[in-house]
């Protein structure tokens, strides 16, 4: 039983533990205060900038009763801009009770992101496609150029506008945008063919160097059978040393056969000379062969 009562203590620490590691990013996160419908924490509007832009936004409300907030934060805390932005929505609770068609642009300057998030009801009018092109088109332009303040006012106007638009209007350009976005897929450039001719590349690639280190690997083959086995080869090589003694003989006996005819041949000239001496004849022929030998 202590052993059990002990094993059932360390588990129950360790799901504390893991439960705490959990929840430790959560406690941990922190959220800039609504103070109204311009909060910016990172500080690039100007006050003139941020009162405009806040009027703008409140004749939205009243116009339409749906409610947009302009964000700028330090820093998105070590999260994607899409997860800090739907928390973001979840803390500030953005838009009417039982509608949820609120709608924050989200920039973190020093992350270099831009976001539109929207609550389920605000997708109806303001589509990721939507989104999509007024980040592209009226933010980012601005943006890269340097004019942060002006690519957030750009931006807003664009949100203003959509929002504000009758149900068919708004219905228009989210088809509008729609196809935009299809065509700007179309356009895009198709890897497809780049990855079918890349792997006819590489199986060419393939085969060859399969090839080549068949041909390799056959003649490293072929000198280890040389040296381990015997083969027609070896057995010539053989044969032919075994043949030596007997060219070696049959040399021998035609340089004989050489000098015999060359004595003859001697001998056939020195008989026209008709020696008046045999002893001198014969000692000088027998001179002359040695001679000639």
């Amino acid at each position: 039983m202590a052993i059990q009562t002990r094993l059932r203590d360390c588990f129950a620490a360790l799901a504390l533990t893991l439960l705490f590691c959990l929840a430790a990013p959560a406690f941990a996160q922190t959220f800039p205060q609504l103070t109204g419908r311009v909060v910016d924490q990172a500080g690039l509007l100007r006050p003139e900038q941020s009162a405009q832009l806040e009027s703008r936004l409140a004749a939205l409300e009243v116009q339409t009763g749906r409610q947009l907030v302009v964000a700028t934060v330090n820093s998105l805390e070590g999260r994607t801009i899409e997860d800090y932005g739907y928390r973001l929505g979840r803390e500030w609770g953005i838009g009417r009770e039982g509608e949820d068609d609120g709608v924050i642009l989200l920039v973190a300057p020093n992350e270099k992101k831009v976001r539109i998030e929207t609550g389920y009801g605000a997708r109806v009018f303001l589509t990721d496609a939507v989104s999509s092109v007024i980040i592209r088109n009226a933010i980012l332009p601005r943006f890269k150029a340097g004019d942060m303040a002006g690519g957030i006012e750009a931006g807003a106007d664009e949100i203003i506008k959509q929002m504000s638009l009758p149900a068919e209007e708004a219905a228009r350009n989210v088809a509008r945008a729609e196809e935009a976005q299809e065509a700007r897929r179309d356009d895009g450039p198709s890897f497809v063919p780049l990855l079918f001719w890349g792997m006819v590349a590489l199986f060419v690639l393939m085969s060859m160097g399969r090839r080549s280190f068949g041909r390799r690997y056959r003649a490293q083959g072929k000198r280890r059978r040389g040296r381990g086995r015997f083969d027609s080869g070896d057995l010539a090589i053989l044969l032919w040393g075994l043949d030596a003694p007997s060219r070696r003989r049959r040399g021998r006996g035609e340089n004989r056969r050489r000098d015999r005819r060359r004595r003859d041949a001697g001998e056939r000239r020195l008989s026209r000379r008709r020696a008046p001496l045999g002893a001198v004849g014969a000692d000088w022929h027998a001179c002359d062969l040695r001679r000639l030998s």
